[in-house]
C-alpha cells in the first residue's frame, strides 16, 4: 500500500476521471478530480497534491497553460499530460513548460502505475536530497557559530 500520495485528475470527460480514480485508488492512492481548469486550480489552492494528471483540451483552459498556472507546492507537484490528441507540437509545448511526463489515450493502466510510481521515487529522493542539503548547511554553521562565539 502506498502511503497515500495525493492525485488529482484533471479531465472533462467524466467517464475517464472514473475509470482512472478506479485504478489509482486500487493501487492505494487518494485520488481527487476536476473537470475544468478553474476547478482544478481551485483545488490546489487549499490542498496539496503530490501528482497532477492533466488532459491537453479542458473546456475553459488548454492544459499547457494550466501547467505553468497550477501552484508548486512542496513537495513539488509533478505534472503528467494526458492527450486523446497526440502532436508532437502538444508534447514538446508540455514538455518545455514543466510536464514531467506525456501519455497519450487510450492509458493503459501499467503504463499509467508505472510512470507515476517512477516519477514519485524521483520526488522522494529530490525531498530526500533538500532535506540532506538543509541538515549540513546547518550543521556547518552551528559550527562558524561555536567558532565564533569561542
Amino acid at each position: 500500500m502506498k502511503n497515500k500520495e495525493k492525485i488529482l485528475i484533471i479531465d472533462d470527460d467524466e467517464g475517464i476521471c472514473k475509470t482512472l480514480s478506479l485504478i489509482l485508488e486500487n493501487e492505494g492512492y487518494s485520488v481527487e478530480t476536476a473537470n475544468t481548469g478553474k476547478e482544478a486550480l481551485e483545488k490546489s489552492k487549499t490542498k496539496t497534491y503530490n501528482v497532477a494528471l492533466l488532459d491537453i483540451r479542458l473546456p475553459d483552459i488548454e492544459g499547457t497553460k494550466l501547467l505553468k498556472a497550477l501552484p508548486e507546492g512542496t513537495p513539488r507537484m509533478i505534472k503528467i499530460m494526458v492527450t486523446g490528441y497526440p502532436q508532437l507540437g502538444n508534447a514538446v509545448e508540455a514538455l518545455n513548460l514543466g510536464a514531467d511526463a506525456y501519455l497519450m489515450k487510450p492509458v493503459y493502466p501499467g503504463d499509467l502505475i508505472k510512470t507515476i510510481e517512477e516519477k514519485l521515487e524521483a520526488q522522494k529522493k529530490a525531498e530526500t536530497m533538500t532535506e540532506e542539503k538543509i541538515a549540513v548547511f546547518l550543521e556547518a554553521r552551528t559550527q562558524k557559530l561555536l567558532e565564533d562565539l569561542g
